[in-house]
């Protein structure tokens, strides 16, 4: 089922290509009017862009949000828009941010294993303005959220059993960074959308001949001017 949709994902990428790549060929033949030409070639359609290849990865929440930035700065190309709405745009992207916070945490399904317990199958942490390092312990983790915000924060996942189907964790860092410390034979999957940030894997040369599929580690979520890093120490 996973090669399947990686096919899936790969064709609609291909697709994306081929009409971005075509817009832009008759930008170059001055086909296109100045105004179609400007709304082609710009960091607008560019974010959109990126907002479309990461609702192609499964991030609905970040790509949606993308496209929705790139779709409100575009609109004065086409429209005379007021100033007293203008004004209001960055007001309204806070509250949409914060909005996604909040789906976010009534959406977590989080399972502690009890009162004062360590243990966990799913952790939502949230940072902000500063930093933190968890130890996370469990025989069976399917997961995780991890929000980070002008902060940073460290997760031990080394005395981790991933569950059968392994864990995905969904990271947002907006001038933050999160790591991760993960055993040596776990595979790594990144399907973060990073602007302006990195996806660091640190494992390097002790990586060990071959890694266990069966123990997959699915890193998704977006990351604006911060980080995410993998490493084994």
């Amino acid at each position: 089922m996973e090669l399947e949709h990686g096919s899936n994902r790969r064709f609609l990428f291909g697709i994306l290509l081929i009409v971005f790549g075509t817009l832009w060929m008759l930008v170059k033949l001055d086909i296109l009017p100045d105004s179609l030409s400007q709304m082609v070639i710009s960091w607008q359609s560019l974010i959109i862009l990126i907002g479309l290849v990461t609702l192609i990865n499964g991030n609905q929440i970040s790509g949606w949000i993308l496209i929705l930035v790139g779709i409100v700065f575009m609109v004065p190309h086409f429209f005379d828009v007021p100033w007293e709405v203008r004004r209001l745009f960055w007001p309204m992207l806070l509250v949409a941010i914060g909005l996604v916070l909040l789906f976010r945490f009534t959406k977590s399904p989080g399972k502690i294993a009890g009162p004062g317990a360590k243990s966990m199958n799913f952790f939502d942490d949230f940072v902000i303005f500063g930093g933190r390092e968890i130890v996370v312990n469990s025989q069976s983790l399917i997961g995780g959220k991890v929000t980070s915000i002008f902060g940073g924060s460290e997760y031990d996942l080394r005395n981790v059993t991933l569950s059968e189907n392994g864990a995905v964790i969904d990271c947002v860092s907006i001038f933050g960074g999160a790591g991760f410390k993960i055993p040596p034979d776990w595979t790594v999957k990144n399907e973060v959308t990073t602007i302006f940030g990195a996806f660091t894997d640190k494992r390097g040369s002790i990586l060990p001949d071959f890694q266990n599929l069966e123990k997959t580690l699915i890193l998704r979520g977006f990351t604006a001017f911060g980080g995410i890093e993998i490493k084994n120490f």
